[in-house]
């Protein structure tokens, strides 16, 4: 049996970013054991017997031994568990507004990641094309409901914290694909809701520039730990550490660069 809450996961991984914020909301960051896993090497049988098999993170294990998954689940877990207020919304009508607002996250993050793996070059407008499509959805939900904003509601609550990881994670748009968002009422609103979030004190465990680094194979196509042909080190790894390294090339359609190129062979 466990003493407290233990979470298994990988460190950039902004499913476990939404888990961090929360804990941070609450200053109570010590309230979780964190337990990082290396995605580039083989799971750990111990770990995979507690999961049944499974491999995705982040992955929660309670106090007395139970195994719970998905990290809204685990988000939603945590936020009725640990002390303090809650960070859903708690009149049902507000919390079902947040929750509509929410189940935009998943097409959103699908869009961005299938933006920065995009390997051909004459898909770039068609990729770009249907993120803004999902931001401007996103633009006028938030002017209907919270046309004063910033937030959906009065503070940072849920669907911030679910919405803000990916924010984050997107600056490898901004690096790889010179992505960023028109100017115009179709998404002023999304925009000042996203840099309220991103500037938050609660939000800060990333930086860009780590991102941009560690998700340059993304950029190349190749996704959780995958190599990318010709190299023999993922961009994933803990060592050598993220901050030596230099900065990636930004064109991504030019092929990739070398282990020793990017810092990665010590």
């Amino acid at each position: 049996m466990t003493q407290k809450h233990i979470m298994y996961h990988i460190p950039i991984c902004p499913y476990s970013q939404r888990l961090e914020i929360l804990l941070a909301l609450r200053g109570q960051s010590d309230a979780v054991e964190f337990r990082v896993v290396d995605i580039t090497k083989p799971r750990d049988p111990e770990l995979l017997a507690k999961t049944r098999g499974t491999t995705a993170l982040p992955v929660l294990e309670t106090p007395d031994g139970r195994i719970l998954k998905e990290s809204l689940v685990i988000l939603r877990y945590l936020d009725e568990v640990l002390d303090g207020p809650a960070l859903r919304r708690t009149d049902p009508v507000e919390h079902a507004i947040e929750s509509m607002l929410i189940t935009r996250e998943g097409p959103f993050t699908m869009a961005g990641y299938l933006y920065v793996m995009n390997q051909d070059k004459a898909r770039r407008d068609e990729h770009r094309d249907k993120l803004l499509s999902i931001y401007r959805d996103i633009n006028d939900f938030l002017t209907h409901e919270s046309p004063d904003g910033p937030y959906l509601f009065d503070d940072f609550g849920l669907a911030e914290a679910v919405f803000t990881p990916m924010f984050k994670r997107f600056w490898f748009l901004d690096y790889y694909e010179d992505f960023d968002l028109p100017d115009g009422k179709d998404y002023d609103r999304v925009r000042a809701w996203r840099e309220a979030c991103m500037a938050h004190p609660a939000t800060d465990q990333v930086s860009k520039e780590e991102i941009v680094k560690l998700y340059y194979d993304y950029a190349l196509g190749a996704g959780n730990g995958a190599l990318v042909k010709g190299r023999s080190v993922s961009s994933f790894v803990f060592e050598p550490d993220w901050k030596t390294r230099p900065m990636p090339p930004k064109d991504k359609y030019a092929g990739s660069a070398t282990d020793e190129e990017l810092g990665l062979i010590a």
